[in-house]
């Protein structure tokens, strides 16, 4: 009975421990968020302070870092929404195409020989599809779009469309997989195709999980860096036209955290602004696509 006592006791104690450490990594996460939050907001005060939020929201040029300073965030959002909007119409008919064909189409092992296949997209580095844009995407599509300009939006939407397929599909093979058997048999015994099954009864019944990996390749291409720095350009300007150089939100903050901006000025406090503004917009994000999922599954369930 001691011996019993002894490891009821050591296994509480291991359980205790367990739950702390859980406890702690909450903690750390959401001091983490707090701390972002707080260092972004007093920051931003002070920017706010010396410019008008109604000239940061609608003014159309952004020249910080010249004589002749003006602080409209829209050519960066502009080219954020822009190159994101291309990315994503790259990602989605691929990846959710791919998720169709991996959950319905092919058999188990052909699925998990491929799945990891296509997961290693997202582990190459950011900087390599950049120089990819750069070097190997721009000059191609140069060659069909005469006076396309080397620092494009296009070709980095292209290349970041890429990038963010295995978030779609993969997410959305998830999804799909999750969907009860009875539905798709139901399906076949009204006597629809494979196809109709498809696109009629799992894609709508799976919608909110698509939803949400579509919404998370979407933050993932708002806040990508790299890419968009290397092959955009750095040139802030307010378009829709994905042949010009643009400049996006994090393409502008990596821009002055390297360069000689001195620290606590004017100018160095815009990163913060800009950071703002970026935090907002995927927080947007993520309320939208949460509002997605809650109607679906009450559409569906």
């Amino acid at each position: 009975m001691l011996i019993l006592s002894d490891k009821m006791k050591k296994r509480k104690i291991i359980e205790f421990s367990i739950e702390k450490l859980l406890l702690a990594s909450s903690l750390i996460s959401i001091l983490t968020t707090g701390g972002i939050i707080i260092v972004l907001t007093i920051e931003g005060v002070a920017f706010f302070k010396e410019v008008s939020v109604i000239d940061f929201l609608t003014d159309t040029e952004w020249t910080p870092l010249f004589t002749q300073k003006h602080f409209g965030i829209l050519p960066l959002l502009s080219g954020t929404i822009l190159t994101s909007f291309i990315a994503i119409a790259v990602a989605l008919p691929i990846g959710l195409s791919i998720a169709v064909f991996l959950s319905e189409y092919s058999s188990v092992r052909f699925r998990e020989l491929i799945k990891p296949v296509l997961e290693l997209l997202a582990a190459v580095p950011t900087v390599i599809y950049g120089f990819f844009a750069l070097i190997v995407v721009t000059p191609f599509l140069q060659k069909l779009i005469p006076g396309m300009s080397s620092f494009n939006s296009l070709s980095a939407g292209l290349v970041m469309g890429i990038m963010i397929i295995p978030y779609v599909s993969s997410l959305s093979q998830d999804a799909l997989l999750a969907v009860p058997s009875s539905l798709r048999e139901a399906s076949y015994g009204m006597g629809a195709t494979r196809l109709q099954t498809s696109v009629k009864v799992m894609i709508p019944a799976a919608s909110s999980g698509i939803i949400v990996s579509v919404i998370l390749a979407i933050s993932r291409a708002v806040g990508e860096t790299m890419i968009v720095a290397i092959a955009a350009g750095q040139q802030p300007r307010l378009t829709l036209n994905p042949l010009v150089p643009v400049e996006t939100i994090t393409a502008y903050i990596v821009q002055v955290s390297l360069g000689d901006v001195p620290h606590g000025s004017l100018e160095y406090r815009t990163i913060f602004a800009a950071g703002i503004t970026l935090f907002v917009f995927t927080l947007i994000l993520n309320n939208i696509s949460y509002w997605f999922k809650r109607k679906y599954q009450e559409k569906y369930e």
